[in-house]
């Protein structure tokens, strides 16, 4: 009896939407005995490992996904994020900024979706360049995330923290600041505000910072510690 492949395909795609990650699997194993070259169930198989924590499978997947066709957007994120889950960094960074070329070649304006994973991923390779205080390679990616995401205070606020650590106050203010003209509830932003003017005597302007942190969030314990540190060097 022959196999009817859209059967076959609705059936993996309803348990794949439903979380039923082994009877898809072994549905969309039966698709690829018939017919390899589907880029889409490569790539959904390449999820189902890596939410399975099969990661080298899934880099394989996607990487199956990619050859059959190498403009596959979402593929090509799911790699790189699968990449960084395994430790390879670098191959992960080159993946996701071809991603990025190939989606502004084709269109003018880069999906929104796709411009917010585009970021997280810049965030999350800044993120290891910070911790190895790798200061200017982490501005760079924080940089670039940016760029894609102009109005995320989160990435606004790495920024500023590692000019800040790189010594460069006055940048450092100027991106908190930024941070919080994008949220002016984004009590992180205010915090590291408050710490680089303590840090640069400026304790007036800190307790201004830490005190409308506190109104947002009147129960932040780490914000009472701050304001207490303030107090003495006022006095």
């Amino acid at each position: 009896m022959a196999v009817n492949l859209d059967d076959l395909y609705e059936q993996g795609m309803d348990t794949f939407n439903k979380g039923d990650y082994a009877a898809a699997e072994g549905l969309f194993h039966r698709i690829l005995t018939v017919n390899p070259r589907f880029a889409d169930i490569q790539n959904k198989l390449g999820i189902i490992y890596n939410q399975t924590s099969r990661m080298e499978l899934a880099a394989q997947a996607f990487e199956a996904a990619l050859n059959i066709n190498p403009g596959y957007t979402e593929a090509s994120l799911n790699l790189a994020i699968t990449y960084s889950d395994l430790g390879q960094y670098e191959k992960a960074r080159e993946v996701f900024e071809r991603a990025a070329r190939i989606s502004k070649a084709g269109s003018s304006e880069i999906d929104p979706f796709i411009k917010g994973k585009l970021a997280n991923e810049h965030l999350k390779i800044g993120a290891i360049y910070a911790d190895l205080k790798l200061l200017d390679e982490a501005i760079d990616e924080y940089e670039k995330a940016i760029r894609l995401a102009p109005n995320f205070a989160d990435i606004i606020t790495r920024l500023g923290i590692a000019y800040r650590e790189k010594g460069q106050f006055d940048e450092a203010i100027s991106q908190f600041n930024r941070a919080k003209e994008v949220n002016s509830h984004f009590i992180p932003a205010r915090v590291h505000l408050g710490l680089t003017y303590y840090s640069r005597g400026f304790y007036g302007l800190a307790e201004e910072e830490w005190q409308e942190a506190l109104k947002i969030d009147p129960n932040n314990s780490a914000v009472k510690t701050y304001l207490n540190f303030v107090k003495p060097q006022q006095s």
